[in-house]
């Protein structure tokens, strides 16, 4: 069913287009010695992004002064306006009955780009 799900989301929910937009920051962050950091948080929500199903977040977060600070500036510069942008998009795709598991998607990554850093991907 996953396996399904996913190359559902990657054509339909628009898993392909976000795995593609988060690389392409992330190539453009890498390009800075100072962006390396969120360049490499952008990588990997775009391998979360191409297959989402069957795969979960690790809330228990490394706390660090580093992971703090990151955080903070990615939320002020970029968190707010991913999360906004994936909530846009869930919100018409919860109105069909389709298109619910992929709305649910798109909320678990607008919470997710609140605060990438210190977050650990994993298999459910």
């Amino acid at each position: 069913m996953r396996f399904i799900l996913n190359i559902l989301w990657a054509i339909f929910g628009g898993g392909v287009v976000m795995a593609l937009e988060y690389a392409l920051v992330g190539l453009v962050c890498c390009v800075t010695l100072i962006g390396i950091p969120f360049g490499m948080q952008c990588f990997k929500l775009a391998g979360l992004a191409l297959f989402p199903f069957g795969k979960d977040y690790d809330d228990s977060r490394q706390r660090g002064t580093g992971n703090v600070l990151l955080n903070i500036i990615w939320f002020l510069f970029a968190g707010v306006w991913i999360c906004i942008t994936h909530l846009a998009a869930a919100v018409p795709l919860a109105v069909s009955i389709i298109g619910i598991p992929f709305a649910l998607q798109h909320v678990k990554f607008a919470l997710l780009a609140l605060s990438p850093f210190g977050i650990r991907i994993r298999e459910s």
